[in-house]
């Protein structure tokens, strides 16, 4: 289905106590960013954010990623995409790889469901078998408040748009080339989801800020890149999570 399609649905990935922590971290980030809107919890906040960092090296993401990617596997990016009751913004269509400072273009998303993401809240809408496109031009669209402020500029035919429709704990995987978007969340109940980008090794970030704020060594091979130091659980500065070692703060 992904060759074909571009995507593919795993179900069940993540059980629900570690999904009660995804979602008290997001409260935490939130609370600790108030002035960043909750589609906007990035990346580069990741590097000091040891919780982040388990999440996203948790085994049962990065063997789904290993399907794809192969045994030697970086993060290059995750980001909460956390869409607020009534007024979470869209985020319009386009293609992943159009942004990605990588090369070659080998990566995977992997999108967790941190709540129930349905058509009413903004859940993501895929065009299945896009992916097998070009890369194509992004415009600014300055008409709508949107997560990316771009859009692909080419019209979308959007009668063959997909519902990725997902409970807490599922997992949407999708190619870099897919065309795809979300609709912004008019409903009363939050959307949030946690994008995780994976990369083979072999794959080289080409971004001049070296090592990425977010790029991690997970597993196999260290390959072409430099990676951020794993960062220590130090308690009250950090998000607190089952397992953390404790460390006293200084």
């Amino acid at each position: 289905m992904f060759d074909t399609d571009g995507y593919v649905i795993f179900r069940d990935v993540i059980d629900r106590d570690l999904i009660k922590e995804v979602n008290d971290h997001v409260e935490w980030l939130q609370a600790r960013h108030p002035d960043v809107r909750p589609e906007q919890l990035g990346h580069v906040y990741l590097r000091d954010d040891p919780f982040w960092v388990r999440l996203v090296s948790d085994d049962r993401l990065v063997d789904i990623a290993e399907k794809f990617v192969g045994p030697d596997i970086a993060l290059f990016a995750s980001h909460y995409i956390s869409k607020p009751p009534y007024s979470g913004q869209p985020v319009l269509w386009h293609q992943d790889a159009a942004f990605w400072p990588l090369d070659p273009m080998k990566v995977v998303t992997l999108w967790l469901a941190v709540d129930h993401s349905t058509p009413e809240n903004g859940c993501v809408r895929v065009i299945p078998g896009s992916h097998r496109s070009d890369v194509l031009r992004m415009r600014d669209n300055t008409d709508v408040e949107s997560v990316l402020g771009k859009e692909i500029a080419v019209e979308v035919d959007e009668e063959r748009a997909v519902d990725m429709v997902l409970a807490p704990g599922d997992v949407e995987v999708h190619h870099p080339n897919i065309v795809h978007g979300s609709n912004a969340n008019t409903s009363p109940n939050r959307r949030c989801g946690l994008t995780i980008r994976y990369i083979p090794t072999s794959t080289r970030i080409t971004d001049p800020e070296t090592p990425y704020p977010s790029a991690f060594h997970l597993r196999g091979e260290p390959g072409v890149n430099s990676y951020q130091p794993r960062p220590q659980y130090v308690a009250g500065r950090h998000f607190p999570y089952a397992g953390a070692t404790q460390v006293t703060a200084l």
